[in-house]
């Protein structure tokens, strides 16, 4: 996992295949519903439909198969 250090927060960023406003919010959406995080985004714009979270309590996999679970592709960000 890509964590970068911000004042005692981690921060993780993941590759993902979310590619609508729609799919975003779902995602974001069931994301702060069943994990304990910060504020999160996912950038449709970037060609890497970049996901990160800020203040990220749990591994790295939990996320990756819960996005999963959810239908989309999602790995840490290289």
């Amino acid at each position: 996992m890509q964590l970068l250090t911000n004042t005692s927060a981690m921060i993780g960023i993941f590759k993902t295949n979310v590619a609508t406003y729609r799919e975003r919010n779902l995602v974001i959406k069931a994301i702060c519903n069943n994990f304990d995080v910060g504020p999160c985004n996912i950038d449709i714009e970037d060609c890497d439909k970049v996901l990160r979270i800020v203040d990220l309590k749990v591994e790295e996999h939990h996320i990756i198969d819960f996005v999963k679970q959810q239908g989309f592709h999602c790995e840490v960000l290289e």
